[in-house]
C-alpha cells in the first residue's frame, strides 16, 4: 500500500468505528480485523501503519468526529507528511479543500469531563486516560519465575505486585500461556483486595472470561473453591480452558439467568468467605486500551449501568457468611459507579462496614481506593472491601 492508500484505509475504518460507536456496533479492534480479513494484499507493515493512524486519530478526538476524514485531517494539521498524503492519487484520499471540516481536538466528551471533574479527576489528569497502555503480565505462583523471565528480555518488576511484570510493547507471550497471564497491573492489584486464602469459598459474581478469577485462584494456591458466575455464556465459556492451562482445578462455572440470579445461587447463601464483584461499568478506566469507548458512553447508559451495579451488590450480600466480605470493583473513575454505589449500599445494609483495602497502589477515595493511569500507571479502578456483620 502507498502512504496515501494507508491514509484512505484509516479514513474508511474510522467511518465504520464512528458509526459502530453511535449505534452500539462492534469494537474498533474487531472492525479492523474484519477490514483486513478481506484485504489480503495488505502486508503486516501496512496493517500496523493503518492501525496506528486509526488509534492516533481516535485518541485526538474527545468528541465523536463527524467522519473519518475529519478525524484524519485533525492529525494532518500537525503532520506535513500526512497532509501531503491527501493527494488524490489512486486509492488515496482527495486533496484537502480550503475550509474543509476538521474534527475538534480534545480528550473527553464535554459531559464526561463534567462527571470526571465532579468525581475529583481534574482535567490535568485526562490526557493519561487515553495514553497507550503498557503490556503487563502476572507470573503464576508455583512457576519458576526466573526461568520464565529468562525468556522475557526487558521485563521489569511492577512495584507493589510480587507477581507483576511490565514487558516491552509487542512482546509475544503466547508460548507461556498458563505460566503467564496478560493482566494490567491495576487488575492484579484490585484482585489482591479480596485477600483470598487457601481453603476459602470465593464467589466471583461477574467473572466474564476469568482474568481476575485466575488471580484469585492463584492466591488460594489451588485449595478451596471458586464459583465463577456470569450472565454472558460466550465470555464465561472461555474461562474453563484458561483455568485448565493454569492447572487451576478449583474453579466451577455457573451461568446465570438475568433477573433470576437469586434462585441460581440460593444454595450458596451465607457460604462465601468473599464475594468478588467486578461489576459491569462504563470502562472509563480502560480508555487506554479502548479509546473509542468514550464515544459510546451516554448519560442514559451510565444511569443503566449504575442500576445494574446496585442490583449486583444487593444480590451479593446474602451470599456472604457472617464476618465475610464483598470486594466491589469497577474499572471506572466516576463516583456514580464507585464511591457513591458503596455509600448507598452501606446506607441500606445495617451492620456492614467498609475496611480500606491494603494495597500498595492507588489512593484512598471515599470508602475505598482509586487507581488512575496518571498516578499509578495502571488502568483506572475503584475498589472497596465491605465486611458483613458477625
Amino acid at each position: 500500500m502507498t502512504p496515501a492508500a494507508r491514509i484512505q484505509a484509516a479514513i474508511e475504518l474510522l467511518d465504520a468505528i464512528i458509526v459502530a460507536a453511535r449505534e452500539g456496533g462492534a469494537a474498533a479492534d474487531t472492525l479492523i480485523a474484519r477490514y483486513f480479513a478481506t484485504r489480503r494484499y495488505a502486508g503486516s507493515k501496512d496493517r500496523r501503519a493503518v492501525r496506528e493512524l486509526v488509534y492516533a486519530a481516535i485518541r485526538q478526538c474527545g468528541e465523536p468526529p463527524p467522519n473519518g476524514r475529519a478525524a484524519m485531517l485533525l492529525l494532518a494539521q500537525d503532520d506535513p507528511a500526512l497532509a501531503a498524503g491527501f493527494d488524490g492519487s489512486p486509492h488515496g484520499p482527495a486533496p484537502i479543500a480550503r475550509g474543509e471540516a476538521v474534527a475538534q481536538k480534545g480528550v473527553v466528551p464535554a459531559w464526561i469531563g463534567r462527571e470526571l471533574e465532579q468525581s475529583g479527576v481534574s482535567s490535568a489528569a485526562w490526557a493519561a486516560l487515553v495514553d497507550r497502555a503498557p503490556l503487563d503480565v502476572r507470573i503464576r505462583r508455583g512457576v519458576d519465575a526466573a526461568e520464565v523471565l529468562s525468556t522475557l528480555p526487558g521485563a521489569t518488576p511492577i512495584p507493589g505486585l510480587s507477581q507483576g511484570w511490565r514487558l516491552p510493547s509487542g512482546t509475544d507471550v503466547s508460548s507461556l500461556a498458563g505460566a503467564v497471564e496478560v493482566q494490567d497491573a491495576g487488575s492484579q492489584a484490585v484482585s489482591l483486595a479480596a485477600m483470598a486464602q487457601p481453603g476459602m469459598t470465593v464467589i466471583d459474581l461477574c467473572a466474564g472470561a476469568g482474568g481476575k478469577t485466575l488471580a484469585l485462584g492463584d492466591a488460594m494456591d489451588g485449595s478451596g473453591r471458586i464459583i465463577a458466575c456470569d450472565v454472558d455464556r460466550a465470555r464465561l465459556s472461555r474461562l474453563a480452558p484458561r483455568a485448565a492451562k493454569a492447572a487451576l482445578g478449583i474453579v466451577d462455572t455457573r451461568l446465570l439467568d438475568p433477573g433470576r440470579e437469586a434462585a441460581a445461587l440460593s444454595d450458596l447463601d451465607g457460604a462465601a468467605d468473599v464475594v468478588f464483584v467486578d461489576a459491569p461499568c462504563s470502562g472509563t478506566g480502560t480508555w487506554r486500551r479502548n479509546p473509542e469507548a468514550r464515544w459510546r458512553l451516554t448519560p442514559e447508559r451510565l444511569h443503566r449501568l449504575a442500576a445494574t451495579q446496585a442490583h449486583v451488590l444487593a444480590r451479593a450480600a446474602p451470599l456472604v457468611r457472617p464476618g465475610g466480605a464483598i470486594v466491589y470493583v469497577v474499572c471506572s473513575l466516576l463516583d456514580a459507579e464507585g464511591k457513591e454505589q458503596v455509600e448507598r449500599f452501606l446506607d441500606g445494609h445495617a451492620g456492614w462496614q467498609a475496611v480500606a483495602p491494603a494495597l500498595l497502589l492507588g489512593v484512598p477515595h471515599g470508602a475505598g481506593v482509586r487507581l488512575t493511569p496518571g498516578h499509578d500507571q495502571t488502568d483506572g479502578f475503584f475498589v472497596a472491601r465491605l465486611t458483613a456483620p458477625c
